[in-house]
């Protein structure tokens, strides 16, 4: 698909002209147009392409480091505090590996202070390692109970079965297809055919791009993972439905104008919207980092790191997808129709036709202007012709009447 021409209305280049010498926030805020993302948008597919296709190949290759609840094992829990002084994660998966040979599959420290506990995470274990496990932890790291005494009945123990994990991916995806159905006819009955499938695509996007995130950085798959997946969707929605509806506002009636063509109406509609998405992330990418912040820097929460986690990389990739893809999409999908490429010519005919009659008057201008130049020059070298010739000094010319002489008497 090749970049629609960088040509604006002969209306709006002035403020295009101008914008150049502005500064990029004043750009951005005033939202004339400035920002040609339309008209560029081939660089932005190749670059959503490249980052789609790193996502596909992770997920397909490394795959995903899948937590206990959807793989099965067991879970050993204990106090982070021990009567030889504070229990640390490692010193546990130590312990771990001594009773059974083998290492854990995670262990970390949760919550903080005297709240703090430390958990391991294993394949799924039997009674006899269980206890073993058990004894050989309380023997070295002495965990204090809630009594304030040192006793093996401080650590505890289950078993997670990865049905139950199967089962919350199963509603998960039940969930993913009834929304992306409902939002399908929404956006159809609301704005029109294409919004609704280039909504969609950037939807499917987000997913795609998040999931790769996990799998690339190997963040661990949770519950908590998958409903903090579900809620991103409404965020990245509700950023594209705010651009739709402006461009929808925008290119009311315009297949009978002449001013712009769809794309550069689009592309103006998007500047104008810019603004308020970037504000939007920025106040809703807030709460998400304090919730990665306090909840899990500060109080040590796995749940409440998994959850921001998925909400941060999902935010992120909406507002890329609904800004720099959704509406570029839109515009080549409209443009397949002859209608709107009809009123492109029709704009371009105008703009060429304006075109040669400024050049017309200003060849017209230029002649009148020589001609005027000429004239006066003329003027000045008859002037000057006139001011080189000496003057004539006029002869004594006899004088009439009587001679001089004395009168006779």
């Amino acid at each position: 698909m090749a970049d629609e021409p960088n040509t604006q209305s002969t209306d709006a280049a002035p403020a295009t002209t101008k914008a150049g010498k502005e500064s990029v926030f004043h750009r951005l805020y005033v939202g004339t147009g400035a920002f040609d993302i339309v008209g560029k948008r081939k660089r932005w597919y190749i670059f959503f392409a490249v980052l789609v296709l790193v996502c596909i190949a992770s997920i397909g290759i490394k795959g995903f480091n899948l937590g206990i609840e959807f793989e099965g094992g067991t879970q050993i829990q204990m106090p982070a505090r021990g009567a030889n002084g504070p229990i640390t994660a490692d010193a546990a998966k130590q312990a771990f590996a001594d009773a059974l040979g083998q290492q854990a599959d995670s262990a970390q420290t949760v919550g903080v202070g005297d709240a703090a506990t430390v958990e391991l995470r294993s394949d799924t274990l039997d009674a006899d390692q269980v206890a073993k496990v058990k004894q050989t932890l309380f023997d070295r790291l002495k965990p204090i109970g809630g009594n304030g005494q040192a006793s093996v009945q401080a650590i505890s123990d289950s078993a997670v079965s990865a049905s139950w994990g199967q089962e919350i991916s199963k509603q998960a995806l039940i969930a993913l297809a009834v929304f992306m159905v409902l939002v399908t006819v929404f956006l159809a009955v609301y704005f029109e055919r294409w919004m609704a499938v280039t909504a969609l695509i950037a939807l499917v996007h987000d997913i795609l791009v998040t999931a790769g995130i996990y799998s690339l950085v190997g963040f661990e798959v949770t519950p908590a993972t998958v409903i903090g997946l579900l809620t991103i969707l409404g965020f990245s929605l509700y950023d594209t439905v705010v651009v739709f509806d402006k461009v929808k506002e925008n290119t009311r009636g315009i297949l009978g104008l002449t001013r712009r063509t769809y794309a550069e109406t689009a592309n103006l509609a998007l500047n104008q919207t810019l603004m308020r998405s970037i504000n939007t992330s920025v106040i809703a990418l807030l709460p998400v980092l304090g919730l990665l912040v306090v909840g899990y820097i500060l109080l040590g929460s796995g749940t409440l790191q998994d959850l921001a986690l998925v909400q941060l990389s999902g935010m992120l990739a909406g507002v890329l997808s609904s800004l720099f893809l959704a509406t570029p999409l839109l515009v080549d999908f409209k443009m397949r129709d002859p209608k709107y490429r009809q009123q492109a010519d029709r704009v371009r005919a105008r703009r060429a036709n304006q075109a040669r009659k400024a050049a017309e008057r200003e060849e017209d201008f230029d002649a009148s202007d020589d001609e005027a130049l000429g004239a006066e020059l003329r003027k000045e070298k008859a002037y000057a012709a006139a001011a080189s010739v000496p003057a004539r000094t006029p002869k004594a010319q006899p004088r009439r009447g009587r001679p001089s002489g004395k009168r006779k008497r």
